[in-house]
Formats: C-alpha cells, sequence, structure tokens
C-alpha cells in the first residue's frame, strides 16, 4: 500500500461525522435561541443538556451496533476457516479406495452434515445481528422516552 492511502487512514465509525454536525446545529441553534429572550422560553441550559444527552445516546447506539457488526464479521470468518477445513478432511475421505457403494452413502452423510452446519451458522450469525440491533434499539427507546420526560418538564404547568 502507498503511504497515504486509505488502508492508512484510522477507522472512523459510520455516522460520526454526521452525529458531530448534528450535536454543533444543535448547539448553535440553542446558543442563538437563547439569546432571543423570548418570554416564557424554557431553560435553554436544561434543552443544551438534553441535546447533549440525546447525541450521547445516538453515539453509543452507533457503537453497539458497530461492535454488532464486529461481532458478526469475527464469527464468519470464524465459520469459513472452519468450513474450509471440513471440506479439505472432506476430499481427503473421498479420495479413498473404498468401494462406490460405500462412497456414495459417505458422500450423503457428508452432505447432510454439511447442511446442518450451515443452517445452525446461519442462525448464529442472526442471532448475534438480532441482538447487537435489539441493544442498540432498547437503548434509543429508552433515550426517547427519557426526552418526552424532560420535555413536559420544561413545558409543563407553570413554565410560561
Amino acid at each position: 500500500m502507498s503511504k497515504g492511502s486509505k488502508a492508512d487512514a484510522p477507522f472512523t465509525p459510520p455516522f460520526s461525522g454526521a452525529l458531530e454536525q448534528a450535536r454543533h446545529a444543535a448547539e448553535d441553534f440553542t446558543r442563538r435561541f437563547a439569546e432571543l429572550k423570548l418570554p416564557g422560553a424554557p431553560d435553554m441550559e436544561k434543552v443544551l443538556a438534553a441535546q447533549k444527552r440525546n447525541m450521547e445516546a445516538f453515539s453509543a447506539a452507533n457503537r453497539i451496533a458497530l461492535e454488532g457488526a464486529q461481532a458478526v464479521a469475527k464469527r464468519h470468518m470464524e465459520i469459513m476457516q472452519q468450513t474450509m477445513t471440513e471440506m479439505t478432511e472432506t476430499m481427503r475421505a473421498l479420495a479413498s479406495t473404498e468401494a462406490p457403494q460405500a462412497k456414495a452413502a459417505q458422500q450423503a452423510e457428508m452432505l447432510k452434515r454439511a447442511y446442518a452446519h450451515a443452517v445452525a451458522n446461519t442462525k448464529e450469525l442472526s442471532d448475534l445481528i438480532q441482538h447487537a440491533n435489539g441493544e442498540a434499539l432498547a437503548l434509543l427507546n429508552q433515550r426517547f422516552a427519557e426526552a418526552m420526560d424532560e420535555v413536559k418538564a420544561l413545558m409543563g404547568p407553570g413554565k410560561g
């Protein structure tokens, strides 16, 4: 690889740039809104703190999703290595000088075993993906509920 190629660049999690831009936009909006000095406006420090917690929740959910994707990729590689090892062993076994009927029975058994492994591996990868997505979504749902409670508190009776 040449110096300065993409492979040399540090890994940047997906959406990190967008999250940073959104955080800056929210802070800028909050600052400008606070400068308006509107009567009955909510406490801008609390609004800003809520926006910060929102961005932290999005960042954490993104991190969880990324870690889940990495776990899936790692497990997929392990499965591929295991499959290649099993295939090599299978080819050696089939190269023996057994009778054709015995080879046919052996091949049928190997195909059955390979199919069972493929189904189990697919289910395992699917479960890993579901777990990571569920964890990230639960975090976002929790933050959404908290944000709604914060909005109620900021805009509730006696706030305007």
